[in-house]
């Protein structure tokens, strides 16, 4: 054998993939029409760029409203549910709310609880609030949350689901046999048997009965059109005065809960408005969850916009859902003052420097396991971390997402002997349920649970039969994506001007708003000379000033390096930098500082 040959065979070491920056493809059609209805430039770009495929009207996406919400009696099944919701605030029942523990479900819960109490008048003392464990009892309608359901004293005669419930027929089967009806609002893809036959009403967007025009809204949405038509029908059966207010306050909640739960803020009308309406709302500073929050953030964070809804309070709420008991999160955002809002967000703070630590160690392990996919050329990444986090799964399946540009499935050790619980991210490609729904076709003993839309679900895997699961999931997700390369990509939305880089381009930017999942907010690219450069924080992070065409502007790149470590590149080099905008404010000084999302050194 010569020695080329040896050379030739010998394995190559693994090489991280590199994103790969490129320009979003743009609707044309849709730009034009952005300019002719009075849009600058940029704004015709950055909508065209969002809403490929996209073919309706124009003026509910760039002017979101209230009045493009669609009358709640169009959702199959929602007037059968809101009549028993309102017989049982008319008779005095006792009435469960049994939510999922993340943000939505958070969020979800709040509405129901506040409607029922504040606006109907239904006593605290007849309402139950029951959210699980995510550890101890698991998603939905667990078979623990039923026992604990069951044992209520007294019982609860309806319960009212928000955010989970649509996949539970033999739990919801449970609680009729006991003699509980069981109303079911959710958003989640229901099974191919359709909704659960033992639910007394199942309120679900995605029903393939539904008659409502936007599947894509999240669970608290649902719960608050429900809500919305159990009011007009208590004050049609004269149990309330006309005069009874409204639950567009409620709104907050729901523009949270809508973008941390990271459904589409791009072609829903409905998302958009309720997230603007929303945000004005909170904004106002009215419930002591606003005010402690905006406290803890500094002066500098408001106004809120959605990328504080979705990387400042969200994950906090989440945190607490992921390590711990959910309770908290609740008692937060209830909190009727600020003192209590205070004491409650100080422990969702400290779980959420916890869930940052653990997060940092699963990402570390997750990635080296992924090695063998990736050399694989495998469509999808499925790790087993047998000391990981349960609660920490779907972020990290998400880093490994933008890691590598591939669906990621995480998978933990269960409560339940044998069993396997894991959390996926999705591509736009895949669907991620309908790949799930295909596995469990082909390895039904391998796959016993699953649920989730789109972007993201949730399964329960025999551990002995992880490698059937892994076999059947691959076919799956094959099926769908055919040959597709699978590479990490940075979509941008162009180049900016020297005289676009300025802060009058972000006041532009913002009147587009709100950005969120398939209305990303605007990332740009350009080339800058680095003039200064220094490790700041904990060392993962980088200061920098960058110069373009004779404009030197001050840069910030989080998590860019491991601490201790150097960039690979250094003062007088040249980058090409994906990058965002951003309002920098400091003793009352507004300037324009760029996020650098991504930056190679150019040769």
């Amino acid at each position: 054998m010569s020695e080329s040959s040896v050379i030739d065979s010998a394995p190559r070491p693994f090489v991280e993939p590199r994103p790969r920056i490129q320009r979003r493809q743009r609707n044309e059609s849709l730009y034009r029409q952005g300019l002719d209805a009075g849009l600058s430039e940029l704004q015709a770009r950055l909508l065209a760029g969002r809403l490929v495929d996209y073919e309706g009207e124009l003026e509910p996406l760039v002017d979101p409203s209230l009045r493009y919400l669609v009358h709640p009696e169009r959702l199959a099944d929602a007037p059968r549910a809101a009549e028993r919701i309102a017989r049982a605030v008319a008779e005095g029942e006792h009435i469960g709310i049994l939510t999922d523990y993340d943000v939505d479900g958070i969020t979800s819960h709040v509405v129901i609880r506040r409607t029922l109490n504040e606006l109907f008048g239904v006593p605290a003392s007849r309402l139950h609030s029951l959210i699980g464990h995510r550890i101890h009892d698991g998603y939905g309608i667990s078979l623990p949350l039923v026992e604990r359901t069951l044992r209520l004293s007294p019982r609860p005669s309806l319960v009212i689901t928000a955010d989970c419930g649509s996949s539970d027929e033999a739990r919801i089967a449970r609680l009729k046999q006991a003699g509980i009806d069981v109303v079911v609002s959710d958003h989640h893809a229901l099974p191919v048997e359709g909704p659960p036959p033992s639910a007394y009403a199942t309120v679900n967007p995605t029903r393939q009965d539904c008659d409502y025009p936007d599947a894509t809204i999240a669970g608290c949405m649902v719960a608050w059109l429900l809500m919305s038509l159990t009011r007009q029908a208590l004050i049609e059966q004269a149990v309330l005065s006309p005069s009874t207010p409204k639950l567009s306050p409620w709104l907050s909640y729901v523009a949270l809960g809508t973008v941390a739960d990271c459904v589409s803020l791009g072609a829903s009308a409905i998302n958009r408005a309720v997230v603007r309406h929303g945000l004005a709302v909170i904004n106002r500073m009215g419930e002591p969850c606003w005010r402690v929050m905006a406290e803890r953030l500094g002066a500098d964070s408001v106004p809120f916009d959605a990328e504080t809804l979705g990387f400042q309070m969200g994950p906090r709420i989440n945190a607490r859902s992921r390590l711990d008991d959910p309770y908290a999160a609740l008692h937060f955002m209830l909190a009727s003052d600020d003192s209590v809002a205070r004491r409650h967000l100080e422990t969702l703070d400290a779980d959420n420097q916890s869930r940052k630590a653990i997060e940092a160690e699963m990402v570390a392990d997750a990635k080296a396991l992924a090695r063998v996919a990736l050399e694989a050329d495998d469509p999808m990444i499925i790790v087993h971390l047998e000391e990981g986090h349960p609660g920490v799964q779907g972020i990290v399946a998400s880093r490994l997402v933008q890691a590598y540009g591939r669906p990621t499935l995480v998978l933990t050790p269960a409560a339940e002997a044998g069993m396997l619980t894991g959390s996926g991210r999705s591509v736009d490609a895949l669907h991620l349920r309908d790949a799930l729904q295909r596995a469990y076709q082909l390895a039904p003993d391998a796959l016993v649970r699953f649920g989730g839309h789109r972007g993201a679900a949730g399964v329960g895997v025999v551990q002995s039969r992880l490698d059937a699961f892994r076999g059947a999931m691959l076919t799956a997700v094959r099926e769908q994506l055919g040959e597709r390369e699978l590479v990490p990509c940075i979509d941008t939305d162009g180049e900016l001007s020297e005289q676009q880089l300025r802060l009058e381009t972000l006041v532009e930017i913002e009147g587009l708003g709100p950005f969120g999942r398939e209305f990303e907010a605007p990332l740009f690219e350009g080339r800058f000379v680095v003039e200064r450069l220094k490790p700041v924080g904990d060392g993962s992070h980088l200061s920098l000033e960058l110069s373009c065409q004779g404009l030197t502007l001050k840069a910030i790149w989080f998590r860019c390096l491991t601490p201790g470590q150097l960039p690979d590149f250094d003062v007088g080099a040249t980058l090409h930098c994906a990058y965002k905008l951003n309002r920098n404010r400091y003793r009352g000084r507004e300037t324009l500082q760029l996020m650098v999302e991504h930056a190679d050194p150019v040769d």
